[in-house]
């Protein structure tokens, strides 16, 4: 196989049989595995004069142009083996690629996912009201000090163990 190189992506025309094929959804997923990863599977180009023409690669090519690239990997293959290219589900590096995007994708919504319900816990922690009616266990007595009839609260996991030690409680 060729060697990939970098093509100038102002320079590679894309028939416009193969423009009517751009699926948006895919462009914006190859677009983030290319921030996150990079380029990992080149295009493929013939050259016709001075311009190239795309062979394979138009959504990575498109993912390219939206990320504002002025470059692109790329390999030149010939016009006969252009003609003759390879339906893209019998590469199995192609189906690889999409499972990969696919594995990439659901990472990144979990993560997302666990971002926002620790936000969420965090924000509701705060925004707690205070108790109004006094605590379990706390009588009426204006004598008492406030510090033997309210509990803090503990602050961490370990907090929270030492404070139920020591009053006794089941943890």
């Amino acid at each position: 196989m060729p060697k990939p190189e970098s093509f100038p992506i102002e320079k590679i025309f894309v028939p416009t049989k193969q423009k009517k094929a751009i699926k948006p959804e895919i462009v914006g997923e190859i677009a983030e595995s290319i921030l996150e990863i990079g380029q990992q599977a080149p295009i493929s180009v013939w050259r016709d004069g001075d311009r190239l023409v795309l062979v394979e690669g138009l959504h990575r090519l498109e993912a390219c142009k939206a990320l504002g690239e002025t470059t692109i990997l790329g390999v030149l293959v010939s016009a006969e083996l252009a003609q003759h290219k390879p339906q893209l589900a019998e590469r199995p590096e192609v189906e690889a690629e999409r499972i990969k995007m696919a594995r990439l994708k659901q990472l990144r919504l979990e993560k997302e996912a666990a971002d926002t319900s620790a936000a969420a816990l965090k924000g509701a922690g705060a925004t707690q009201a205070p108790r109004t009616s006094p605590a379990k266990g706390v009588r009426d007595n204006p004598k008492a000090s406030a510090g033997r009839t309210a509990k803090s609260t503990p602050k961490s996991l370990s907090d929270w163990i030492t404070q139920q030690k020591s009053s006794g409680g089941r943890y």
